[in-house]
């Protein structure tokens, strides 16, 4: 999940930036099956710290060490009000604490992630106010719910589904899909005729029933929009690897980003297009280099900065209408020129296309060709290539050069949720 966290973020900037109102919303499924199985699994973990040794997570229960850390935070809470209980005001009890503080580790992790939501949505609400009984009423008013196997089905291949799907269970309860049309009639009724949700690739199977519940009920096709993203793989020396086993069978976003910072997950979960596999590379994560992508891009930026410090000299204060642009003539000066002019289109195509990985191929090109200017000036080649030469009217004119770079880079980073530091110390770096 920490890599659509990245790439929504970055998606919503892109909107932002290129004239879009963007309203930034979560949708926290606190209802439903499986927060019934981290009841249950909160449940038996409760029993066990009050001594039931006979007490078992269900099979299909959570079983990541989290999950005793809960138990052990709520018997602190209720003693052991709830020995053995197995009555619905305990799993409700259980519910709502697991809920609770899993959403507010959840949003410390968002917040530490540089990741802000205008409102946050509860799926129980749903059920709360009637809004789900009411779905299932008007869907019956289309004349395309029907009942079979003792079930409630939508009769969704109406509209371009593979198979009719069930909208209740022959068990009572409401199918994932059911809730989804909920939320999203919730949306359309609130004004946002244009959503986007950034789901997981598993959730794929859920996108024709869902839009066409949606048209069974006077929506537009299409809507909502899905970007929908693969998993990650997190490697080191060509092997998968796990931090903990705190989570149970996957790395949690706070291990990775503390491992190797902010900046350079959200850069790596935002590089390759959202459809694509990622493969965290730890080792290159943790590079230092220019290797490291990342840190390519905020050292070419860093430079920049450090040519105005030397300077005496705000960039700011630079006019390009009376610079002599005419006088960059050199090969690196006018292909980076040409780089630097296409970052509009660039950050255009990339929202349009809702692809944040568009703008980390720009800035790494960008950067590459940035790097290539500034060694090129390095005293031990060829002096006079340097921003701060002698003749005054060259200088002013590289000056201008170097802040347009440092604009679009830190334009671009900032895109993305990735810091522009102004210094970055390297040892290798004789000109820095």
């Amino acid at each position: 999940h920490g890599r659509q966290a990245a790439l929504g973020d970055a998606i919503a900037a892109l909107l932002d930036w290129t004239g879009w109102s963007v309203s930034r919303e979560y949708y926290y499924n606190d209802a439903g099956a499986q927060i019934d199985r981290l009841a249950e699994s909160l449940w038996a973990r409760y029993q066990q710290h009050l001594g039931d040794e006979d007490a078992r997570v269900p099979e299909n229960g959570y079983r990541g060490d989290y999950v005793v850390e809960l138990a052990e935070a709520f018997a602190a809470e209720v003693g052991d009000r709830f020995r053995g209980d197995r009555s619905p005001e305990a799993f409700e009890a259980m519910r709502r604490f697991a809920v609770d503080a899993l959403r507010a580790e959840q949003d410390r992790d968002l917040h530490d992630f540089r990741v802000h939501f205008d409102t946050y949505f509860l799926e129980s609400s749903l059920y709360d106010d009637g809004s789900v009984e009411a779905t299932v009423a008007s869907l019956r008013e289309t004349g395309l719910v029907y009942e079979q196997d003792g079930a409630v089905w939508l009769r969704t291949t109406a509209y371009g589904d593979q198979k009719d799907r069930v909208m209740i269970k022959s068990d009572g309860s409401p199918t994932y899909f059911l809730p989804d049309v909920a939320y999203h009639m919730n949306k359309w009724r609130r004004g946002f005729h244009h959503a986007i949700n950034v789901q997981g690739s598993d959730h794929h199977g859920t996108v024709a029933r869902v839009r066409a519940g949606l048209q069974a009920l006077g929506l537009p096709e299409g809507y909502p929009e899905y970007v929908l993203h693969q998993m990650v793989r997190v490697e080191q020396g060509g092997r998968e690897v796990k931090f903990s086993k705190r989570a149970g069978s996957y790395t949690t976003l706070r291990e990775l980003f503390e491992r190797v910072g902010v900046d350079v997950t959200r850069y790596f979960f935002q590089m390759r297009k959202p459809e694509a596999h990622l493969v965290f590379d730890l080792d290159l994560a943790l590079d230092q280099s220019e290797k490291n992508p990342v840190y390519k891009i905020q050292y070419a930026h860093a430079r920049m900065c450090s040519i105005f410090q030397k300077a005496h000299v705000r960039g700011e204060a630079l006019d390009p209408d009376a610079a002599a642009l005419a006088r960059l003539e050199h090969p690196l000066e006018r292909e980076l020129i040409k780089q630097l002019a296409q970052f509009p289109d660039v950050v255009a195509r990339a929202a349009a296309a809702r692809a944040p990985h568009l703008v980390c191929d720009y800035l790494e090109k960008t950067a590459g060709q940035v790097n290539a200017w500034y060694h090129a000036g390095n005293p031990s080649r060829d002096p006079g290539l340097a921003v701060l030469v002698e003749d005054p009217e060259l200088r002013e004119a590289r000056l201008v050069l170097a802040r347009a770079v440092q604009l679009v880079l830190a334009n671009g980073l900032r895109l993305l949720g990735i810091t522009a530091p102004q210094r970055m110390d390297r040892e290798d770096d004789p000109s820095a």
